[in-house]
């Protein structure tokens, strides 16, 4: 007698019993009901005429109409069939039936393949690239690069394989780069750069055979760089009395001042911790983790640098860093803060914070100190022999009295006094 197909309201009426029991569908697909209430479906089938019982999955109601193509795609590799995806798993598996092949056999190729295939996505290299870099890069450069990667790239790129053909590579690439560059010209670039290290990577890994932007080297022309515009002699009194004068935070007005004082980079500053400083010996020990160049900096103290950090000490000593963030425990100042703080006392579009490197450099070199010691001070990678032979240590009371001359400078320039150059601080 043969039996009716199953039905979706006969398949979801199945009670649970003490035993396990059958529903069949025909041609070999049944629903075992089990006494736990699990309801899985089964094809049995025969190869050189023993029978063998295929697993093919549970059963699943109707998909929702709300169900998303990544929600199905989520339920089927997860092996959750309804009826007609079962009768579709049935007939697949009768065609590897009919080549003498077992379904579980050819199945588990598959997963095999799937589980390869994932592991060899952009965006899984991607990953594994960002992972070794976080050993060498620092915090924020890792967090902008995967930021960028995660907005931008992986959701177009990140499902292709990283070995696909480069022409069909290219092709996504570009689309994403063209779609950037509109807005953020720099940021496309980045990503081109970017997207080709992973490539490169995929090849020493031997999982891509090239690079396939490559060939989008020119796709897009770098802006030329806007340089910090530094202030002038005759700007510095103007700027300090603006800071003297704002409602900014004393925490925020000492923070601008220490960045005139001592032109460290914004970054190394903000991040500052308590630990490193000897105010005693006017010693600050920047370690190397905060460095732009990842090497330890050692930055003797003026008089007034000294003088700003005590009284910042008394508002902020008790904590790790000098400039903790008081919205975010455990963090330093925000990023834009200082960004913000020179717009609110007019200098939007004009000045950043960065540019107090660029007032020292450009003023110190017309005020006629050695050029290898303001790099020193500056802390700069030196590439020429002269400077690269420069000890941090040796050339400390050299870089002091650099440091107490510019620190006396600016004061004398607020004073109002007619400032001439300052003696030569050349090393020995």
């Amino acid at each position: 007698m043969a039996h009716k197909p199953l039905t979706d309201s006969k398949i979801r009426d199945a009670k649970r019993a003490t035993a396990p029991y059958k529903l069949t569908d025909g041609k070999g697909l049944y629903l075992e009901v089990r006494p736990t209430g699990a309801k899985l479906w089964r094809y049995r089938y025969r190869i050189h005429g023993k029978e063998n019982v295929f697993a093919l999955g549970e059963y699943a109601t109707p998909a929702q109409i709300d169900e998303t193509p990544e929600q199905k795609r989520a339920r089927l590799e997860a092996n959750r069939f309804t009826l007609e995806e079962a009768r579709q798993q049935r007939q697949d598996a009768r065609g590897m039936v009919k080549r003498n092949r077992h379904p579980k056999d050819e199945r588990d190729a598959l997963i095999a393949q799937r589980v390869a295939h994932n592991a060899n996505t952009f965006e899984a290299v991607a990953r594994e690239w960002l992972a070794e870099k976080s050993a060498v890069w620092a915090t924020k450069t890792h967090d902008q690069v995967k930021r960028t990667l995660e907005l931008h790239v992986f959701p177009d790129l990140g499902q292709r394989p990283v070995n696909q053909p480069p022409k069909e590579s290219a092709r996504a690439i570009l689309s994403i780069l063209t779609r950037v560059k509109k807005r953020a010209p720099n940021t496309a670039m980045n990503i081109r750069q970017w997207c080709s290290a992973v490539y490169c990577y995929a090849v020493t890994t031997l999982r891509a055979d090239a690079d396939p932007t490559l060939v989008l080297k020119d796709a897009i022309e770098r802006p030329a760089t806007k340089h910090k515009t530094p202030l002038t002699k005759e700007q510095i009194p103007v700027f300090m009395h603006r800071v003297d004068h704002s409602e900014l935070f004393p925490m925020t007005r000492i923070a601008l001042k220490l960045l005139l004082y001592m032109f460290k980079r914004p970054v190394e500053v903000r991040n500052a911790e308590w630990q490193e400083f000897d105010l005693d010996a006017a010693e600050w020990q920047i370690p190397a983790k905060r460095m732009k160049k990842r090497k330890a900096h050692v930055e003797p103290l003026s008089t007034q640098t000294v003088a700003l950090l005590r009284e910042l000490k008394a508002m902020t000593g008790s904590q790790d860093l000098l400039f903790p963030n008081h919205r975010r425990s455990g963090t330093a100042m925000a990023e834009t803060t200082l960004s913000r703080a020179l717009v609110s006392i007019g200098y939007e579009n004009e000045f950043t914070p960065h540019g107090f490197r660029a007032t020292a450099s450009t003023l110190l070199h017309q005020l006629g100190f050695d050029a290898s010691l303001i790099e020193l001070s500056l802390a700069h990678k030196r590439s020429n022999t002269t400077a690269a032979s420069y000890n941090q240590y040796q050339y400390i009371a050299e870089r002091r009295k650099l440091m107490q001359s510019w620190s006396d400078y600016i004061d004398a320039l607020c004073a109002g006094a007619n400032v001439t150059p300052i003696r030569k601080g050349k090393a020995a």
